[in-house]
């Protein structure tokens, strides 16, 4: 019960709740990423629907037989995660490794992402239509890859990961709509094929108004046939009334230890050496997935870093043009964003932010991979940040008021690629604008606040 799943107390509190009987009827898994949330609740799953209780982790009941390949139809998995570079490990572990274990790795990262394509979830929704193809070609792919011959899996990989790319680009949405939890609702008054239905939102703090009112209702009066388990990565940002209807799991940052004996476990590869250097655990694991990524993380920083030189200097000129003395913040980021493109060979921008877009969208080539332009946007504010240490003045009220603009601003952008599929250059350009209008502005009001102040008028 729970073994695969290391250096986590929670697990040792939720095999003891079940043992004792005292399994809450909804649960909270709260954690930084890649800490073993999920795949602590699809065990779960599993463990509540065994039809031998004290049968170990490989079970070879039906049930458990459904619930290792996750194509059990009491499981219920909604919500927003990135999956292709899970997918793209487990397809280079399974190429490294083609027995029965390596296959079942591949097949169970392709159907956490099928999961959100499930009929339930998307029954008279038209927008089923763009991504049926690619669902049905995974399907596929997948009912004959158990069986293929070892020189075979390369080519069924590729396919694999090509497909899944535009499932996961083309359908996932940065939010859970409101619709998925209407329909998760009436699915969940149905009854069970076997003992005991689950219900499985990750990363539930990324929620419409709508859903979260739809939640609630959910969790106010559960079925009884029905565990629902939420998991979150951002605790704080769950309304209070759902925190107090969850009995809370916390899973923590492990070790760099465990991190290795994970992937060594999982994916069949000993430790990486960009991971033998890492300081903080959680990342080890964070690290390893993403590095099959086509875009790292070190090749964003510089490209976020020439957007935010291009709207430092923008905003700058527009200052300029009204007279208006220029914020040492601005100043700031303009200089440490320069440096940062320097140091990556990259071109100063110029006034034309045309090419500041081309050169974003080649070097992230076109952000096709879901979760990769709000991970754009992520680093973009940590530059931003990063660029305001050297004032010393990190709380003050005209630093906060212009932080407030870049996460505001970038807030939108994220929601207008993520949820309502605007192309990201679109969202780039109307971010450039609005983030220099709004900077401007607050350099104005902060003007007109100090001579209002020095003459007198506020008290």
């Amino acid at each position: 019960m729970f073994e695969h799943i290391l250096g986590q107390a929670a697990v040792s509190q939720l095999r003891s709740d079940k043992t004792a009987g005292m399994l809450a009827p909804s649960m909270l898994f709260s954690g930084p990423p890649a800490s073993g949330k999920g795949t602590a609740a699809l065990e779960l799953a599993r463990i509540l629907s065994c039809e031998d209780p004290e049968a170990p982790a490989d079970c070879p009941c039906q049930a458990c037989s459904r619930h290792r390949l996750l194509t059990h139809q009491d499981v219920l998995s909604l919500g927003p995660r990135p999956f292709f570079a899970e997918i793209s490990a487990a397809g280079a572990c399974c190429c490294r490794e083609p027995d029965p274990a390596g296959r079942l790795l591949l097949i169970r990262s392709v159907r956490k992402l099928l999961a959100r394509f499930s009929p339930v979830l998307w029954e008279e929704d038209s927008r089923f239509k763009k991504v049926s193809e690619s669902v049905f070609v995974l399907e596929e792919a997948l009912d004959e890859f158990s069986s293929l011959k070892p020189e075979a899996l390369k080519k069924s990989v590729d396919r694999i990961l090509k497909n899944a790319v535009k499932l996961e680009s083309e359908g996932m949405s940065e939010l859970i709509p409101i619709g998925h939890i209407r329909r998760a609702a009436a699915w969940s008054h149905l009854a069970p094929t076997g003992k005991r239905k689950m219900l499985l939102i990750e990363n539930a703090d990324r929620m419409q108004e709508g859903a979260r009112n739809g939640l609630l209702k959910i969790l106010e009066e559960p079925p009884g046939s029905l565990s629902i388990v939420l998991t979150s990565s951002r605790e704080k940002a769950l309304l209070p009334t759902i925190i107090s209807r969850l009995r809370p799991y916390r899973f923590i940052r492990r070790s760099q230890e465990v991190e290795a004996a994970v992937i060594r476990g999982v994916f069949k590869e000993g430790l990486p050496e960009s991971l033998s250097t890492a300081s903080q655990g959680a990342a080890g694991i964070h690290t390893y997935l993403s590095s099959f990524l086509p875009v790292s993380e070190d090749s964003l920083r510089p490209l976020a870093a020439l957007f935010a030189a291009f709207i430092a200097r923008g905003t700058l000129i527009l200052l300029k043009s009204k007279g208006v003395p220029f914020p040492e913040e601005l100043l700031a980021l303009g200089k440490y964003a320069a440096a940062l493109t320097e140091a990556a060979a990259l071109d100063k921008p110029g006034r034309d932010i045309q090419s500041v877009l081309a050169t974003i969208m080649a070097g992230t080539e076109k952000f096709e991979i879901r979760g990769l332009f709000a991970q754009f946007l992520r680093i973009l504010l940590e530059v931003v940040m990063e660029s305001r240490a050297s004032l010393g003045r990190a709380r003050s009220p005209g630093l906060i008021g212009a932080m407030d603009i870049w996460r505001k601003s970038t807030a939108e952008a994220a929601l207008a690629v993520g949820t309502y599929n605007q192309s990201p250059v679109l969202a780039l350009e109307r971010l450039g604008t609005e983030l220099m209008r709004g900077l401007s502005e607050r350099a104005c009001y902060g003007i007109r606040y100090s001579q209002a102040r020095d003459a007198g008028v506020l008290a």
